[in-house]
């Protein structure tokens, strides 16, 4: 009994120590196409030099969950090291018809809306991996549906901390406050992740919420 008290406290104590240094492991979530594997290609290409994944105007480009290690971000002189983990898109409904708009082949189009499919419930699985989410919305796009929903219910449920980004506020459509609204209970950080509009905010909030892990 003695032994075991002891271990736990010096567990206690290595815990303090390297609090802070490890791997905070930083998930991406969203519908499809709202910007997550942009955001995470700019974080990513401006610490690392390397990129995460592709992008497409195709919906679900991102069919399979893709990460990159040891992410050091350095912001106003503080550092922070992550594991981005960026996500394939969460819908509710995959269509395979939908990707024939984009004048795909049906074979080829009935295959990406498989791994779509089998995407979305990887992505949902790797929630239970997250130490913060960051959440990426269209601000061009109404937040009042079932997808955002849907999203946010799961990182509730989990007690994940989150950061909620507004991309795309380059566009004209563009309402950062409508998404405030829509999730009040939660931070709100508009951004252009296509031309790293306002990504200062974006590092702090990121910073301030990571703490708390």
């Amino acid at each position: 009994m003695a032994i075991k008290i002891m271990a736990n406290f010096f567990r206690r104590i290595l815990s303090n120590i390297f609090k802070g240094k490890r791997n905070i492991k930083l998930g991406f979530y969203g519908p499809p196409n709202a910007g997550k594997t942009s955001l995470a290609n700019r974080i990513c290409k401006d610490f690392t030099g390397e990129e995460i994944g592709t992008v497409s105007k195709i919906p679900h480009e991102t069919r399979n969950v893709q990460f990159k290690e040891q992410v050091e971000i350095i912001y106003n002189g503080k550092k922070m090291t992550f594991k981005m983990i960026d996500t394939p898109g969460i819908a509710t409904k995959i269509d395979y018809e939908d990707f024939m708009k984009y004048k795909m082949k049906k074979a080829d189009s009935k295959k990406r809306a498989k791994e779509a499919t089998q995407g979305v419930i990887e992505a949902i699985k790797w929630l239970d991996d997250m130490d913060v989410v960051v959440v990426v919305l269209d601000a061009t796009e109404n937040p009042y549906n079932q997808v955002n929903i849907t999203i946010i219910g799961n990182l509730a449920a989990r007690k994940i901390p989150v950061l909620v980004v507004a991309n795309k506020v380059d566009l004209r459509k563009a309402d950062v406050k409508r998404i405030e609204a829509a999730f009040p209970e939660y931070e709100v950080v508009g951004i252009s992740a296509r031309y790293g509009k306002n990504l200062e905010e974006f590092y702090e909030s990121l910073f301030k919420l990571a703490k708390k892990v």
